[in-house]
């Protein structure tokens, strides 16, 4: 799919005079440019959901090579007192035990303590094993978590590249566009104002939220998560942080965080979700009104929640 938008929109950009053809319009600019900016926070999602899957797999890996390490340590204690009962048995063995039986002034405790080591002696064989087993486990996992490490980081290092070829065509169609709509209400390139209003509440909800609209002016960046820039999902997370809460940085987790609730139920702090994808979000802080980042070129803002296909609403805390 995003190969395809590429090839066309590259085609769809005007690259000089040496065509007569008429230069698109400013609805067909628009156009563009709102579908690579819904290409790019797309991509800006995957790219950070497949993070956090990396994450998990370096995580996995460090878990069982931790494991192996304690099972390597625990194998060479128990392998040496199996060595010694082994030594014990070969040199009070055979004959020896013949005579100390005979020898004995108690024979019934010489078969107690003779029982007693060959329990002693089939318990240690069967620890060794465990943990032989315990070491296979842990090195077929790290060598899984190896692989699945390895995978992911294509995936992200994919998406790195995508990611640059349309930034690269959103700075291309946007520089045409702001040329010949900047103030236009409405489109980006509008410059941002910041907004300074009341949010209700005294919880860690309103606190996030009063903390996200101190951010506002600060560039959108992809895969930003601070202090200097954000991508959506990221000044969500940061604003969260403030307060002691740990969210994952990407929509698709920060979805299934909290509670889901109605519309009519949305206070300060409520997370907001838009489109079928769940690839853009911001934070309400009330009135109709939200703090997001919404796109590359663009700001972290207020912004109403109208206009958006909304998706659903979370609730983090109260």
């Amino acid at each position: 799919m995003v190969s395809v938008t590429i090839a066309v929109l590259l085609f769809a950009i005007p690259v000089g005079s040496a065509s007569a053809d008429p230069k698109p319009s400013l609805k067909d600019l628009s156009e563009q440019v709102e579908k690579l900016h819904t290409e790019i926070e797309t991509l800006a999602e995957q790219y950070n959901g497949q993070r956090e899957k990396l994450k998990t797999a370096k995580n996995a890996s460090d878990a069982a090579q931790k494991t192996l390490a304690s099972s390597e340590a625990d194998l060479a204690g128990k392998r040496a007192k199996a060595a010694l009962l082994a030594q014990n048995a070969y040199m009070t063995g055979g004959l020896g035990k013949v005579l100390a039986f005979a020898s004995s002034d108690d024979p019934e405790a010489f078969l107690d303590r003779a029982a007693t080591t060959y329990a002693l002696e089939q318990q240690q064989g069967e620890e060794v094993n465990q943990v032989t087993k315990a070491m296979d486990a842990a090195e077929r996992a790290r060598a899984g978590a190896k692989t699945r490490i390895d995978e992911v980081q294509k995936i992200v290092t994919d998406l790195e590249s995508k990611r640059d070829k349309i930034t690269k065509l959103v700075t291309k169609v946007e520089s045409n566009l702001y040329r010949r709509a900047v103030g236009e209400a409405g489109r980006s390139g509008t410059r941002a104002v910041r907004v300074n209003l009341p949010v209700v509440g005294s919880g860690k909800a309103a606190e996030a939220a009063r903390w996200a609209l101190t951010q506002q002016l600060k560039p959108y960046v992809w895969g930003a998560e601070g202090p200097n820039s954000y991508d959506c999902s990221g000044l969500v997370m940061a604003a969260y942080q403030r307060v002691g809460i740990s969210l994952p940085h990407y929509t698709g987790d920060q979805w299934t965080a909290g509670r889901h609730i109605s519309r009519s139920e949305l206070r300060p702090g409520d997370l907001v979700f838009f489109y079928s994808d769940l690839h853009h979000m911001g934070m309400y802080i009330g009135g109709g009104m939200m703090v997001h980042a919404p796109q590359t070129g663009d700001v972290v803002r207020v912004a109403s929640i109208e206009g958006r296909p909304f998706a659903g609403a979370v609730r983090i805390a109260d």
